[in-house]
């Protein structure tokens, strides 16, 4: 068996473990992220030239995606390219696969233990293009899954580029009609568009319905702070708003956060909303200057060790701000002005900058 089989291996019962209600601890997933990161380092010069600060892996700045192929295997194995949308520079994150299993595997399981743990499937409403439409986004190849794996029907209603408001409505109010629950998923900014176009149509969608929103919170007219739109959604189709959850991913990785709130409300509990850490996924708040850890609950740029990035490099670091509470992370935006210094200094190692 070869060393990338034997990891995938590895990678795949970590996962399958947690699926079948194991209590997974960490240490397995530590030493599996070291043992990816050695063999990583081997396989990827931008990766491989990076210096170990402290007791982990060193983390490979998202940045290095916007300029460098980075992957563990030659291009004429690729099998699929995902492309960051490039809505904060005009160069894209790009993240190549050979073998899309663990992505699979990785969103469905993390999906149905926090978006749909109390339904086999349901209807779904997609605010977001389909997946032929946006052949390079990890989020509609996501949604796309999701539609196979979680729904008794689905519909699209962001059509050629815009969302398509009237068709919009009619799923709605065929959903109010019904009285059968829908599952209404979309980027927020697709949310945001709803907000503009629905003008005082409100809706009552029928009990056991969610919402799941991710992304930034820029329309086309305008940006709404976080709290706001979750107010907004609440208010306009009538969902509880522990069943408004936010999805958190990215191009760069193969794992996704979800909100805490749905799992904890189903269950009769109830703590502050804060995203929910897969336990394939180590998600850290690290220091912006020396990318170590930082203590308790104090704010740092959010490095994500992801497992199932076995083809281009598990330890990747964001410039996104957040902090631990409780179990989970909070995501508080990308960090202002420049580029944090460590990333700064760990992207010109990777590229090999003087």
């Amino acid at each position: 068996m070869s060393r990338r089989a034997e990891l995938k291996v590895r990678i795949e019962a970590l996962i399958a473990r947690f699926e079948a209600g194991a209590n997974v601890g960490t240490t397995a997933r530590d030493e599996l992220i070291e043992d990816l990161a050695s063999w990583q380092a081997t396989r990827i010069p931008e990766y491989g030239r990076l210096q170990r600060h402290g007791a982990w892996a060193p983390a490979l700045p998202t940045d290095v995606f916007r300029f460098r192929r980075i992957a563990a295997h030659p291009e004429k194995d690729d099998l699929r390219t995902f492309r960051s949308s490039g809505t904060t520079s005009s160069e894209r994150s790009v993240h190549v696969y050979c073998d899309l299993d663990l992505y699979d595997l990785a969103a469905r399981v993390a999906a149905r233990h926090m978006l749909f743990p109390d339904v086999d499937k349901m209807r779904l409403l997609m605010l977001a293009p389909h997946e032929d439409e946006a052949p390079d986004s990890s989020l509609e190849y996501m949604l796309a899954r999701f539609a196979e794996w979680f729904g008794t029907e689905c519909t699209w209603v962001w059509r050629s580029g815009a969302l398509d408001i009237e068709l919009l409505t009619e799923q709605l109010r065929g959903a109010e009609a019904s009285g059968e629950p829908v599952a209404v998923l979309g980027t927020s900014f697709a949310f945001v568009h709803a907000e503009d176009g629905l003008g005082d149509r409100r809706f009552e969608l029928p009990r056991g319905s969610r919402v799941m929103q991710t992304g930034g919170y820029k329309g086309r007219s305008r940006e709404v702070d976080r709290e706001v739109l979750l107010e907004a959604i609440h208010t306009r189709y009538d969902v509880e708003g522990p069943r408004i959850i936010n999805e958190f991913g990215a191009t760069e990785l193969s794992s996704q956060m979800y909100d805490t709130t749905l799992r904890e409300h189903i269950g009769g509990s109830a703590g502050a909303r804060r995203l929910w850490v897969p336990p394939w996924v180590r998600a850290t708040p690290v220091d912006p200057d020396t990318l170590l850890p930082v203590e308790g609950e104090s704010v740092g740029i959010l490095r994500i060790d992801d497992t199932a990035n076995l083809d281009s490099v598990c330890c990747i670091q964001t410039a996104d701000l957040a902090q631990r509470l409780d179990d989970g992370i909070v995501v508080l935006g990308r960090a202002p002005g420049a580029t944090p210094r460590g990333c700064s200094l760990a992207a010109d190692q990777a590229l090999g900058a003087q």
